[in-house]
């Protein structure tokens, strides 16, 4: 058992710890504090009746307190403890009220870090942070490692803590949402990319980027930082370097990884050396051969590259990532509801050689779709925009260069049905319809996961209908 960890929750007894939302992370959570015998208050904006049922009747019998409603940030300075959720932003008047009142505000992910006695491995960015991060992890398991995967993805860890031992490895994917009040970094950090994201949420670019630095701010000499060797990335996160430094990208690099049109390659003082074809790669799309070395850059590390490369041969993609969803009358329907920012769905555009039929729009995180729209112009047959960008989409579309609507059709749908069955009836045999909304989901969906899952039961029902 880890003795900090221990120490930690011995510690929490009599403690007034607030959790800010009843998430996955902090339903564990709560209830292991409240059985440390700390004063556990839930603060949720939610109403009572919003709850699942049964739920509410569970934390009284706790002894947990309550506090909901319009009104539920409210007394956060009675706190010893705040647990944030990564949702609920940092910055708000109330939660900067109990940082100055003295009042520790943490989170799930922090309080991890501050008693993790593994090695622990970081990876962040705009694009491409969960199929980097798995592959991460898959290849350091493929080498021998016990792995727990968390942060961003997978299981919360803290509530595990108990079965971490020192020779693991924690592997974990940070948002910026996470990383905004981080003290710590990981031992081994990542940076996929850097592109304008998340302006819904932050106040400003500078507020982004800032939040992303946390990943290096705090490692130290001994430490590992992995990063893309493209202006953006480098004139931001080298300035915060505190040890070896390692680079991927798609052109010769010192130290690190990279590819060329045929081989991926492991680099080390200058001197590269293939770990393997392209070609023998699963992952679809250009985008996947940045991510697929960054992980190689990142796991070579720990592990000997072939473990990279059994991987890489293996490994089909994560779920909502241009995942193959079936046919329709000869036409392939891929799933790529992750895509929530322009830079994700050009990235899907590239992935394929020819014109697709694209289904996007959804809730509007203030971001220009104008370099989205060049690319639509050059790499799209139909599009079917929806929700609330989906008429700033159709504009960046036609307003492009080199658009032409002979080329390039433009429909509208009201809502993920009439989308697919749009897309369906245009689509010929070998064409490509790719939903990938280059916007959040929350103006229909609590999530992109339930996007995607609604995508795919929508073709899955209209292939059932074909039989």
């Amino acid at each position: 058992m880890p003795t900090a960890a221990k120490d930690y929750f011995e510690a929490q007894k009599g403690k007034k710890v607030y959790f800010l939302g009843a998430g996955v992370s902090h339903r564990q959570l709560i209830e292991m504090f409240a059985q440390a015998g700390a004063r556990v208050t839930l603060c949720d904006r939610r109403t009572e009746d919003e709850f699942q049922p049964g739920y509410i009747p569970r934390l009284q019998q706790l002894g947990v307190s309550l506090q909901l409603g319009a009104g539920y940030l409210d007394g956060l300075r009675r706190a010893d403890t705040v647990f944030r959720s990564p949702g609920i932003d940092y910055t708000k008047d109330e939660i900067q009220s109990a940082v100055e009142a003295g009042v520790k505000v943490t989170s799930e992910m922090e309080t991890f870090f501050d008693l993790c006695p593994c090695r622990t491995v970081g990876v962040t960015g705009s694009d491409g942070k969960t199929t980097t991060t798995t592959l991460i992890a898959k290849m350091l398991e493929r080498g021998g490692f016990k792995v727990h995967l968390g942060g961003n993805i997978g299981d919360p860890l803290l509530p595990r803590i108990f079965d971490v031992s020192p020779e693991d490895l924690a592997v974990v994917e940070l948002s910026s949402f996470q990383l905004i009040s981080m003290k710590r970094s990981p031992n081994l950090a990542v940076v996929t990319n850097l592109t304008p994201n998340h302006l819904d949420h932050h106040r400003d670019l500078a507020e982004y980027y800032g939040a992303k630095k946390n990943i290096l701010l705090h490692q130290r000499p001994e430490d590992t930082a992995v990063l893309f060797d493209q202006q953006t990335v480098l004139s931001e996160m080298e300035p915060c370097v505190r040890g070896r430094l390692l680079m991927f990208g798609d052109s010769p690099v010192e130290e690190g990884a990279f590819f060329d049109e045929k081989y991926l390659y492991l680099s080390r003082g200058g001197s590269a050396n293939p770990v393997m074809s392209l070609e023998d790669i699963k992952l679809i799309g250009r985008h996947n051969r940045f991510n697929a070395a960054a992980a190689l850059a990142a796991a070579s590390c720990l592990v000997d590259s072939g473990c990279a490369k059994q991987v890489l041969s293996e490994f089909t993609g994560v779920e909502h990532r241009i995942e193959p969803c079936g046919e329709i009358n000869g036409a392939r329907f891929y799933n790529d509801s992750i895509a929530t920012s322009p830079t994700r769905t050009m990235a899907g555009l590239r992935a394929f050689d020819q014109r697709v039929i694209l289904i996007a729009g959804g809730y509007d995180k203030n971001l220009s779709y104008q370099p989205m729209g060049e690319l639509m112009a050059q790499r799209v047959k139909l599009l079917v925009s929806m929700g609330p960008t989906g008429p700033k989409i159709e504009k960046a579309l036609r307003e492009a260069p080199g658009f032409d609507p002979a080329l390039t059709g433009i429909v509208r749908a009201e809502g993920m049905e009439q989308a697919v069955e749009k897309a369906a009836a245009a689509a010929q045999p070998g064409d490509v319809v790719l939903m990938s909304p280059a916007s959040a989901s929350f103006d229909s969906y609590a999530n992109f996961e339930q996007r995607g899952l609604h995508f795919k039961s929508i073709v899955a029902a209209a292939m059932e209908a074909k039989k």
